[in-house]
């Protein structure tokens, strides 16, 4: 879970983009902006519609009033002559179009000459639309009015269907550009909005993320408008939450650590009794069993140290602050302080040393870690065997190496090696591969990876390639390390 949220993927794998169906943004605009659209659009028809119902109605009582104008008996003394319009004023200014018929259906006067107009009498009187092609340009809206009297001269306006279509989604167009810039912006501004406060969110995640059992620190919740206000109940508790886990885990250091104390004094009495009653065994079946217990008492010791080490090494902050630490000089104090006993059961212990390496890093932890490595490789290898410490450069195509100048520092040993089904099991406390002879509590390789680990640093055991039995414990160095080109090569 913490490196799908630190690298942005899913738990499939996939890349998390906010496109996506599930992500928070996507869902808003995926429901919001067809509501917009549809809204949008709707209004639009609906100003269309009302608008053009208007001008209609509007142009048609003009058409009748016209029309009433010129009919023989009607309003004034006689129709006016009849001006000549221009198809720009029929067709673009929407002028109406009179005719004049006789009672026999002949066009008597006109006051458009273009062959467009040329709509027929229309044998009933009233309001219609005569269409003589396909297209608002050859529709017209035709008025007829009644006769006066049985013989009458017939008055039909006309009035371009193009000009209503024009004029009706001219305005409208008016009325949607307004909509047509809000509903960018209104889109826009939703996905800024829900932007800002996901960014909040994946920064609270972030958070979380980088929690873990030595960095339990409250999330700040930072300046007002940093987290969302229905995310910062959420957040107070999981601090809350993060503050209770802190004691817990501090409790449970403390009684390690004040166990293992406790322990280590009357262990000492203890061993030292045994030291003082060791003349006084006699020799036989006795002496073998003095034997066996003082095994136990040593092993006794041994866990309770390493105990004790582990319970710093799981303390929030290190003994010692980073600073520049050279590997080789450490790497040769700690094989110098495990002489006496590789001496002690003739074990040959070299130092191969082909880079000089100065590392931003706390010299206790990396002790800590060599240390571990070399009792392991000390106290699984045979009497007369031998333990090789190499610092050296892996090749660029090396499985395992980062990339081209991976400087690594080799644990090499003729033990009787590691099952390769266990190599990861054996850094889980209190694991002890079956069968191993030598003494041991399990807590060595747990104790090297949780202080490699405070320091950036990766350890790993591989079986030996050279066809001798034995293992390599590998400790892979910081990428950031600063190298320097040397030799050196000690054995004893």
């Amino acid at each position: 879970m913490k490196a799908a949220i630190e690298t942005g993927r899913t738990s499939t794998g996939a890349p998390s983009r906010w496109y996506h169906f599930r992500s928070l943004r996507g869902q808003l605009l995926a429901w919001l902006a067809p509501w917009v659209v549809v809204g949008a659009v709707v209004a639009g028809w609906a100003f269309y519609a009302s608008y053009g119902l208007v001008l209609h109605t509007f142009m048609q009582t003009q058409m009748e009033v016209l029309a009433r104008y010129h009919v023989p008996g009607g309003r004034g003394d006689g129709p006016p002559p009849l001006p000549v319009l221009s198809d720009e004023s029929v067709f673009q200014w929407g002028a109406f179009v009179v005719q004049v018929w006789s009672a026999d259906g002949q066009l008597l006067a006109t006051s458009s000459a273009s062959p467009r107009a040329a709509v027929p009498l229309q044998a009933a009187p009233g309001h219609r639309l005569v269409q003589q092609g396909a297209g608002w340009e050859q529709g017209w809206r035709v008025y007829t009015a009644p006769p006066a009297a049985p013989g009458q001269q017939r008055v039909q306006v006309l009035q371009s269907e193009q000009f209503l279509q024009e004029e009706v989604w001219g305005r409208t167009l008016y009325v949607l550009l307004p909509l047509a810039l809000l509903v960018p912006a209104l889109l826009f501004t939703l996905w800024w909005v829900v932007g800002r406060a996901s960014r909040s969110l994946w920064v609270v995640a972030q958070e979380v993320a980088r929690r873990d059992d030595r960095s339990l620190g409250a999330i700040p919740l930072g300046p007002a408008g940093r987290v969302p206000e229905e995310i910062v109940p959420l957040v107070a508790s999981f601090n809350a939450l993060l503050a209770r886990l802190g004691e817990a885990f501090a409790a449970q250091r403390r009684f390690v650590q004040d166990a293992a104390h406790e322990l280590r004094t009357p262990m000492a009495a203890m061993a030292l009794q045994m030291e003082n009653l060791r003349p006084w065994v006699p020799p036989g079946e006795a002496q073998q069993q003095f034997a066996q217990l003082d095994a136990g008492m040593r092993r006794a010791q041994h866990l309770v140290g390493q105990l004790l080490r582990l319970s710093r090494q799981e303390a929030p902050a290190s003994a010692q602050p980073p600073a520049p630490v050279d590997i080789t000089a450490v790497l040769r104090d700690s094989v110098g302080q495990w002489m006496p006993l590789a001496d002690q059961r003739n074990i040959e212990v070299g130092f191969d040393g082909t880079e000089q390496v100065v590392l931003q890093a706390s010299a206790v932890d990396l002790r800590s870690v060599f240390d571990n490595l070399l009792d392991n490789a000390l106290r699984y290898t045979p009497e007369g065997g031998s333990v090789e410490v190499r610092l050296h450069r892996l090749d660029a195509g090396h499985a395992g190496s980062p990339g081209e100048g991976s400087v690594v520092v080799d644990v090499v040993d003729t033990g009787p090696g590691i099952p390769p089904d266990l190599l990861e099991r054996v850094f889980d406390r209190f694991f002890r591969v079956p069968g191993t002879p030598a003494d041991g509590s399990g807590l060595g390789l747990a104790i090297t990876r949780a202080a490699a680990l405070r320091q950036g640093l990766r350890v790993e055991l591989l079986a030996r390639s050279d066809g001798v039995s034995g293992l390599v414990a590998r400790v892979h160095l910081a990428p950031t390390a600063s190298f320097a080109a040397s030799s050196a090569l000690t054995r004893r």
